[in-house]
């Protein structure tokens, strides 16, 4: 191997050094308007409180890195390596996941100490690593940048959650004002049958369940020029939709009667008007922003009542994956979907909502997760639960892809997910 200068092994390391700090920061920027009583909260197993989050994405760095590379450093304390490991069964016995939001100790205190001395511990190593070390640790920290990306938007969900359930709405960041537009009609636009490539190219990052790029037949096809609205949403609820059992798969009905779901998740009717909470407290729907906080079974029972049908994976990728990746991001401070649509072909593409593909998620072929412990990542998910694409309201723009596969089992709808329809073409 030709020798690297030293110079580009101090550039690396100074590049990285700033995008952990800078990714780091943004994850204390949102937990900064919440009081301790806050932090300890898991309303229920599906969420994880605050200072849980703030805790593990430090574990992951410890653990998969500093434990291993750098033959100075010390534990901060042995019991976290059991707290705070999420479900990697393969180094370990993680702490059962609905007990977290039972862990008053550690104090939110401890944590952030927790959060400091691993911080300090990384970048002194990343200081003085040399070009051996920085090719063994370059990509193992670029992941875990991206895991804690992951648990950036699942603080913000998993807040959004613990907090619907106060009567008083509570109010986690002021609403940033938007103009809000009227929704444009929604066009439908053709794709032709034919032969196209899906997955990651191996340029820049991908998770190991994006890879690898690989061939897949597409009938002709059209696509939604945008999401469904909460305003055709109510279309939906008005028309009987929640108790009409033919749009519906079984298990989907079943849960509609079992959960006793008549709206969205925090949608409640109050004299005569559709109300739903937000981040910024309790506000009235706006009908011309995507329909969010709906399962795949609500979406696929929408998309049966409209006549048409949700995108395979495969189609939503090949439509829309040369489009700009600008859009309603965490970063627009809104964590919230907003009205706001532009001339573009297809609007809203990434952001605002996660969109629901009628896709499994499943292995490509080929695929090979990473080895050892970082395999369990995504590979054992890969069961009863459907892919979704294009990132939310929630997400840091830095951490999406065209090629990304975010999964859930089709009866969450805790996460800013949403849909956009599809259709055959005779």
């Amino acid at each position: 191997m030709t020798n690297v200068p030293t110079s580009t092994v101090r550039e690396r390391s100074n590049a990285l050094q700033s995008e952990f700090m800078h990714i780091r920061k943004f994850t204390e920027y949102l937990v900064e308007p919440l009081t301790i009583e806050d932090f300890v909260i898991q309303a229920i197993p599906d969420v994880s409180p605050p200072k849980w989050h703030l805790a593990h994405t430090t574990w992951f760095f410890e653990r998969f890195i500093l434990m291993s590379y750098s033959s100075t450093y010390k534990e901060f304390n042995s019991l976290f390596d059991h707290l705070f490991n999420s479900y990697y069964v393969t180094i370990g016995n993680p702490f059962p996941r609905h007990q977290r939001g039972l862990l008053s100790r550690p104090t939110v205190k401890e944590v952030m100490e927790y959060r400091c001395y691993v911080e300090e511990n990384l970048m002194d190593l990343l200081e003085h690593a040399d070009e051996e070390l920085l090719n063994k640790i370059e990509s193992l920290i670029e992941l875990g940048l991206q895991h804690e990306q992951q648990h950036q938007e699942l603080l913000l969900t998993d807040m959004k959650y613990n907090f619907s359930i106060n009567p008083s709405s509570p109010v986690y960041r002021e609403k940033k004002e938007s103009k809000d537009e009227s929704c444009p009609p929604l066009k439908w636009h053709q794709f032709e049958e034919g032969l196209v490539e899906i997955g990651h190219e191996e340029k820049g990052f991908s998770f190991d369940n994006e890879r690898p790029r690989h061939k897949v037949w597409i009938e002709r096809y059209m696509l939604a020029s945008r999401p469904v609205t909460n305003g055709e949403f109510i279309e939906f609820m008005e028309d009987g939709g929640y108790h009409s059992p033919q749009y519906w798969l079984s298990e989907g009905f079943a849960a509609v009667k079992e959960q006793n779901w008549e709206a969205p998740l925090y949608w409640k009717k109050i004299d005569g008007k559709w109300y739903y909470y937000t981040l910024s407290g309790l506000r009235e729907v706006n009908k011309a922003e995507p329909v969010c906080h709906v399962s795949y079974f609500e979406a696929d029972a929408y998309a049966r009542w409209a006549g048409k049908r949700l995108p395979t994976e495969s189609e939503w990728e090949h439509a829309l994956s040369l489009r700009e990746l600008k859009g309603n991001f965490a970063e627009s401070g809104f964590f919230h979907p907003h009205a706001q649509y532009d001339e573009r072909k297809f609007k809203k593409t990434y952001g605002d909502v996660w969109e629901w593909t009628m896709s499994p998620y499943s292995p490509y072929p080929g695929n090979k997760p990473l080895a050892g412990a970082l395999g369990e990542y995504n590979a054992k998910f890969m069961c009863n639960q459907l892919v979704l694409k294009g990132g939310s309201c929630a997400t840091p723009s830095s951490h999406i892809r065209p090629t990304y596969r975010n999964f859930f089992h089709p009866d969450k709808r805790w996460q800013f997910t949403g849909f956009r329809l599809a259709g055959d073409v005779k």
